[in-house]
C-alpha cells in the first residue's frame, strides 16, 4: 500500500531545470566556453557543487580552480538562479501536478519533497505549494547527492513511513537510482528513455490519479 509520495522538485513539480541551465550556461560563457543543453542534462538531480564540476569538465577547466574559487563560482551561479526563480508564479507549476497533490492530501497520503536544491523552499513559496507538503527535505538537510539515497531515506524517516510504502517521482536517472537504493518504487516523469529503470513512467501528470498509481504499482 502506498502511504507516502516523495517528489523531486526540478522538472517534476516545476520546470526550474531551465533556470539552472541558463545560469550554468551564463557562467560557462564567462569562463570562455559554451555549455550546451545536452551537456546540461547531466546536472539534473545532482548537487550544486557536483553540477559545477560537470560544467568545468565540459570546458576542460576541472583542474584550474581551488576549492575556494569553486565556492565563489557556485555562489555566482546561484545568485543568477535566484534572480530567475524570484520571478516565478503559480503558473509555472507543471500541468496536472496541483490536482494530484491535492488528491494525495485529501486521501491521507503523506506528501514529501526530496530535492538537492537549497532553494526549494523559495520555489514552493513563490508557487504557493508549501501547504501541500508534509515535509521538505532539501540541500540544507542532506549532504550526499543523488544517486545516494540519503534525501529519500530522510524523507521517509520524517514522514514515519517504511521505504517499501514510499513512491518517488523523479525526472533524472540519478534520482531513479537513488530511489531504488533507498528501497522505494519510482515513477519516471517526462518520458525520457534515461528513466527506463523506473518502476513506471509518466509522460505528464495531466489526468493522473492516486487510483491509477496504485493500479500500476501496488
Amino acid at each position: 500500500m502506498i502511504t507516502c509520495c516523495i517528489f523531486d522538485l526540478d522538472g517534476v513539480i516545476v520546470d526550474t531545470a531551465k533556470y539552472h541551465y541558463l545560469a550554468w550556461a551564463a557562467l560557462a560563457r564567462e569562463l570562455g566556453f559554451e555549455f550546451t543543453p545536452e551537456q546540461g542534462e547531466a546536472t539534473k538531480g545532482v548537487s550544486r557543487m557536483a553540477s559545477l564540476d560537470i560544467v568545468l569538465r565540459a570546458g576542460g577547466l576541472e583542474e584550474r580552480f581551488t576549492p575556494e574559487e569553486k565556492e565563489r563560482l557556485a555562489a555566482e551561479k546561484n545568485a543568477r538562479y535566484l534572480e530567475y526563480i524570484g520571478r516565478m508564479t503559480a503558473d509555472e507549476v507543471l500541468p496536472g501536478v496541483l490536482p494530484f497533490l491535492q488528491e494525495l492530501k485529501a486521501r491521507g497520503v503523506k506528501v514529501v519533497l526530496g530535492s538537492a536544491s537549497k532553494n526549494a523552499g523559495v520555489i514552493l513559496d513563490r508557487c504557493g505549494l508549501r501547504p501541500l507538503f508534509d515535509h521538505i527535505v532539501d540541500g540544507t538537510l542532506v549532504s550526499k547527492a543523488k544517486p545516494d539515497p540519503e534525501v529519500f531515506a530522510k524523507g521517509a524517516e520524517l514522514a514515519g513511513e517504511a521505504p517499501a510504502a514510499c513512491v518517488v517521482f523523479e525526472d533524472a536517472a540519478a534520482g531513479i537510482e537513488a530511489a531504488t537504493r533507498a528501497g522505494m518504487r519510482s515513477v519516471g516523469v517526462g518520458g525520457s528513455p534515461l528513466l527506463c529503470k523506473a518502476t513506471m513512467q509518466l509522460p505528464t501528470f495531466e489526468g493522473f490519479t492516486l487510483e491509477m498509481l496504485r493500479n500500476q504499482i501496488d
